[in-house]
């Protein structure tokens, strides 16, 4: 047995996790020795079969309601974080200093992270920063093979974790690289990451209120990241919705603008570059509201659920 934990490397303890990752010590051996927890059933002897449901599996997300402090507590968190914070975000939205600030700290780091990615799984290399995402004019090896590598990770620790969710996850992201890379036309791609600043970002902004349901056994749960994430999420979708209702109800309201270095805005460029009418580049960023408020909505019922579950055996 080794002095230290197999992951951290930090002073083994007298208990059977690490008080400074959290990781199982048999657990973590057994993956490290064997690429799996599950090789090391036959050489450990394990006394209670729900001990050895856990030990097999090798995923501690399987096991998180160990690592919730209190169930009871967890419930109304996860009840009330994602409303509450939009509720907060609907606040902000309502007061023209608010809504600068929501868009400055929030919106815009959001908002240009959704060009980039989009962009990375069409195949362009891109650098997001405050106020712009610098994109390549065309399709490179680079960006590809980052993005296959990082999915080519994911999938192994799905595979090494048994973890569904991951396989799930990495699967999704390597079909939709392999269509967007390899079968979209590059004027289409470049259409695409203009519309990706708020399209995807409306995506993006949905996945971080989602992370509050998950990685309990992680930073997220442990650090409290997921509240920092929840509100991020929570004030870049409110903000873009705000944006495309109000453009819906007054088209003079679309974000049709010209900066003083003369770069047009994404709303001008997608109509005057790439030939998309008003009512269709008003449609498409509802559709993508709604698709991502039906998804977000998804979750929260899911994740409301589960822990609502975990509250009533915790009684």
């Amino acid at each position: 047995m080794s002095a230290t934990c197999p992951w951290c490397e930090a002073p083994r303890a007298a208990g059977p996790t690490c008080p400074r990752c959290g990781a199982d010590y048999a657990k973590a051996e057994a993956i490290k020795k064997h690429g799996r927890a599950e090789v090391a059933v036959a050489a450990a002897p394990i006394e209670d079969a729900a001990d050895a449901r856990i030990f097999i599996a090798g995923d501690t997300e399987r096991d998180d309601g160990a690592a919730i402090d209190d169930a009871h507590t967890e419930f109304w968190f996860c009840a009330a974080a994602i409303p509450a914070m939009l509720l907060l975000a609907i606040a902000f939205q309502a007061t023209e200093g608010g809504r600068f600030v929501q868009r400055l700290l929030f919106t815009m780091p959001v908002h240009e992270l959704g060009h980039a990615v989009t962009a990375w799984l069409c195949g362009f290399g891109a650098i997001p920063t405050v106020w712009v995402t610098i994109t390549m004019e065309e399709r490179g090896i680079v960006a590809p093979a980052a993005v296959f590598a990082a999915v080519a990770w994911t999938l192994y620790r799905g595979w090494q974790l048994d973890s569904r969710a991951l396989l799930a996850a990495g699967s999704l992201v390597l079909l939709l690289q392999a269509f967007l890379t390899l079968t979209l036309k590059e004027d289409t791609a470049r259409a695409l990451i203009v519309f990706g600043g708020d399209g995807v970002g409306l995506l993006l902004s949905s996945l971080l209120m989602a992370s509050f349901f998950f990685g309990k056994t992680t930073q997220l749960y442990k650090g409290s990241l997921r509240w920092g994430f929840v509100a991020i999420g929570a004030s870049a979708f409110v903000d873009i919705n705000a944006v495309w209702w109000a453009a819906r109800r007054d088209s003079s309201e679309i974000p049709f603008m010209t900066r003083d270095n003369g770069m047009e805005s994404d709303a001008l460029r997608l109509v005057n570059e790439f030939g998309w009418t008003e009512a269709a580049l008003v449609n498409r960023h509802i559709a993508a509201c709604l698709a991502c408020m039906a998804l977000l909505a998804l979750v929260y019922a899911w994740g409301v659920r589960k822990a609502w579950l975990k509250a009533k055996a915790a009684r």
